[in-house]
């Protein structure tokens, strides 16, 4: 099966076909998404919460991104990965964008790479986009301005901030990004930005009409249970099936039910 590219995001947003997209950040999950047959993988900063157990995202490295994105290119064989530019891994100087964009592709074996912000990060976006590396934009709630907004919050809901969203929205895809990912937004916004671009919308929190849809892979499957966005839907409860097994695991141990003569050799 081929990989998927940037041309087949753009087929499918002029087919009216959903583009799915998910996270993962190892190996094994790497194998399993990608068995599934998601369009991308992308490698989020947000494993510093779902993996290391920090407060938010801002602490994760780009040796540690670079890294797990290794772990997953390894694993991935059709979707695209997608690296995520971590804090203060693009923010201080477009020189830097260029070169830790680099890093993804040449030492995590991404094939394109995220960045958040609008109009203040466009400089970057052309540059990354100009060293041939795909960008993915993201706007909205973007988790590394947790600070600045106050909190997770939705944005765009009073009409001075739509425009704003609306103009980064333009602004992004002018400087080259091949997709836009819309967090945390009310539903007519997103689906008018949708409707206004010719480069595909990717929704988490904004609502159904978004060109695409994706979730944290720790929350969808149950493994993250700190907190539940009103936008996350999770399809299993995964930290409960491997409390049930453990447990019985640690049952048989202890009643020598475990190892039987079938688990040993003679």
């Amino acid at each position: 099966m081929p990989r998927i590219t940037i041309k087949d995001f753009f087929e499918k947003k002029r087919q009216k076909k959903n583009l799915t997209l998910i996270t993962a950040y190892d190996y094994p999950f790497g194998r399993i998404v990608d068995e599934v047959g998601f369009d991308a993988v992308l490698v989020g900063d947000s494993l510093a919460m779902v993996v290391q157990g920090q407060e938010n995202t801002l602490s994760v490295t780009m040796d540690e991104m670079i890294y797990h994105t290794r772990l997953v290119s390894r694993a991935v064989e059709h979707a695209m990965v997608i690296g995520d530019m971590p804090f203060m891994s693009y923010q201080v100087t477009v020189s830097d964008a260029v070169k830790n964009a680099g890093r993804f592709i040449k030492e995590g074996g991404a094939h394109a790479i995220k960045i958040e912000g609008g109009s203040e990060v466009c400089a970057q976006v052309e540059a990354i986009v100009r060293a041939e590396i795909p960008v993915m934009a993201h706007i909205g709630l973007t988790p590394q301005a947790l600070y600045r907004m106050g909190g997770y919050k939705v944005q765009g809901r009073t009409e001075e901030a739509k425009r704003r969203l609306i103009d980064d929205a333009y602004k992004l895809q002018e400087a080259g990004a091949f997709c836009l990912v819309l967090e945390a937004i009310p539903i007519e916004l997103a689906n008018d930005i949708t409707d206004s671009l010719t480069i595909p919308t990717i929704g988490i929190g904004a609502g159904p009409y978004c060109d695409g849809q994706i979730l944290v892979l720790h929350d969808v499957i149950g493994l993250f249970e700190r907190f539940v966005p009103k936008f996350v839907k999770r399809y299993t409860n995964m930290k409960e099936t491997a409390v049930h097994a453990l447990k019985a695991y640690k049952e048989e141990v202890e009643t020598g039910v475990f190892p039987s003569e079938k688990e040993s050799f003679v």
